[in-house]
């Protein structure tokens, strides 16, 4: 796991928790902070997996070239 996914849970748990104090205190701006939050997450999330996927992929190919 790379730092993109890592801060990508991160933001999705804060989304999440932001989204539960929304509904809790009926404060809907919060709420949509939270969706907000979470949807960033997730992208970071999939972005930190593409560029890990990516990374093991050209390190196979070196090490196949190298053979």
């Amino acid at each position: 796991m790379n730092q993109d996914e890592l801060k990508g849970k991160t933001d999705q748990a804060k989304g999440k928790v932001k989204q539960a104090a929304g509904d809790l205190t009926d404060n809907e701006r919060l709420h949509d902070e939270g969706v907000a939050d979470e949807t960033a997450g997730k992208v970071q999330e999939e972005f930190g997996k593409g560029r890990r996927k990516i990374g093991e992929a050209l390190k196979d190919l070196g090490d196949q070239i190298k053979r």
